[in-house]
């Protein structure tokens, strides 16, 4: 693996936050309840996770659509055509309540690191892009697990 540079690093972990306060405050009833006081129902457990999560799988078909713009022919057809997949996963998957939405929500960052994977191979991505996004990835579905499955 390529040694991550370390303002994508910095960033990519600071986007981290919104999953890691959601799990933290599923997982505690107590910062729950500061949360809620605090920041509001939204700001707190699986809703800042989906509503965040669907928000950065968006974004992250942005990313590939950027990746694809360095391809040609039906590489290029083929890129921009798998960039707009994370969207319309988060769009169509994120709205039957909390627990279903959390499952689809950690499927869409599987495929997107997947999708990420092809986009690597073909040299369309960083070198060190794949060593960003399995540790992204990683944390991202274990926080989101604790709405599916806390």
């Amino acid at each position: 693996m390529h040694p991550i540079p370390r303002a994508p690093l910095i960033l990519g972990l600071a986007g981290l936050i919104p999953f890691v306060w959601g799990a933290a405050t599923t997982l505690s009833p107590a910062l729950a309840d500061w949360g809620l006081a605090t920041f509001g129902a939204r700001f707190i457990g699986p809703y800042v996770q989906l509503f965040y999560g669907a928000i950065i799988l968006s974004f992250m078909s942005g990313v590939l659509w950027g990746f694809a713009t360095k391809a040609d022919g039906a590489r290029a057809a083929t890129g921009y055509a798998l960039s707009v997949l994370p969207a319309l996963w988060a769009f169509f998957m994120t709205g039957n309540g909390p627990t279903s939405a959390s499952l689809n929500l950690m499927i869409g960052f599987a495929g997107l690191l997947l999708l990420d994977f092809a986009f690597w191979q073909w040299g369309l991505a960083p070198r060190w892009w794949m060593s960003l996004r399995l540790l992204l990835t990683g944390i991202v579905v274990i926080c989101l697990g604790t709405g599916a499955f806390g």
